[in-house]
């Protein structure tokens, strides 16, 4: 009987198709591939298949026999929330590739945040041709770091690239990372939030990180603060921040996640001041190098798959990341 490796996603191009091909039949394994539409035949993989490669978690209700789990997303929080969705005894990995593209896209709102962009947006809506307002930089910038793993650390290389004083990362532990000036365990966070000019989340959606940065939190930056996250909605106190926002207690925001997902038309947070608000794109599959990066780490777990080595990127479900 053939080891079956069930592969289920609409954004992978021929190349990628091919390496997954050619490293299963390397080690006795057939590849077989889905795409929405496709779920009939899907799911008759999926009842047998070994192995499974998704971004969705749907394969998984159709899976019987499966023994890991490669999750194409980074995140797997909602697999916690109910582990249950994951058949007993199947390994679960995710894919830590997303650091280039979410680091891009918070340089991005961290420059149109520090050059006051929606000010200036909200001018030109006017017709208004009026320069004139105050900006700052990255260079010389004191930021705070809030999650130092993959993403938060390409997230400071480049901040550092750009000339930023000081960039302190926070963690559960307190245990060092080379990309940070300082680290702080969680536990003294509100030692460090009032001196930052700029606060960013990046953070996996865990027990411990809800409402991380909450309202007393909020209150405690400074007036010219700034607060970006791209990891999960949940880690802020989102009504806290809309107000802050609005009564100008902070200076900005820039929001990659919000809660819930999609954004309800009526919420508060879309007419939020100086908040840039974007619907949870500064990862996904739109970047062809994330793309190539995600399938070089499945197919390099799974020749450790093959050979019974220890997956690389194997996630505990307990922790949430």
């Amino acid at each position: 009987m053939s080891r079956e490796i069930c592969v289920y996603m609409d954004e992978l191009e021929p190349h990628h198709l091919d390496k997954i091909a050619a490293v299963a039949a390397a080690g006795g394994m057939t590849a077989r591939f889905f795409r929405t539409g496709e779920e009939d035949a899907a799911r008759a993989c999926a009842r047998g298949a070994e192995v499974l490669y998704s971004m969705s978690r749907k394969p998984l209700a159709w899976a019987e026999d499966l023994k890991w789990y490669c999750s194409a997303s980074a995140g797997v929080d909602d697999l916690s929330a109910r582990p249950e969705m994951v058949p007993a005894g199947c390994v679960v990995t995710n894919s830590n590739v997303y650091g280039l593209t979410i680091a891009e896209h918070t340089v991005m709102v961290a420059l149109m945040l520090l050059r006051r962009m929606p000010a200036y947006e909200a001018r030109v809506r006017e017709k208004r041709w009026q320069g004139g307002l105050p900006i700052r930089s990255i260079h010389g910038l004191e930021a705070v770091m809030v999650g130092t793993g993959q993403i938060g650390r390409c997230i400071a290389d480049r901040f550092h690239a750009l000339g930023a004083a000081k960039v302190t990362g926070v963690n559960r532990s307190g245990r060092s990372v080379e990309a940070f000036d300082e680290i702080v365990p969680v536990d003294r966070i509100d030692q460090v939030l009032p001196g930052a000019e700029m606060v960013i989340l990046a953070v996996p959606g865990t027990d411990r990180t809800v409402r991380l940065l909450s309202r007393e939190r909020i209150a405690l930056l400074r007036r010219d603060a700034l607060v970006i996250n791209v990891g999960r909605g949940t880690a802020i106190d989102q009504t806290a921040l809309t107000e802050a926002l609005n009564d100008g207690r902070i200076a900005g925001a820039a929001l990659d996640v919000a809660v819930p997902e999609p954004l309800p038309a009526d919420d508060p947070l879309w007419t939020a001041k100086n908040l840039i608000l974007t619907p949870h794109v500064s990862g996904n599959f739109t970047l062809a190098y994330t793309r190539d990066r995600n399938v070089e780490s499945f197919c390099g777990d799974l020749e450790n798959y093959i050979a019974g080595r220890p997956l690389a990127h194997r996630v505990d479900l307990a922790r949430g990341y």
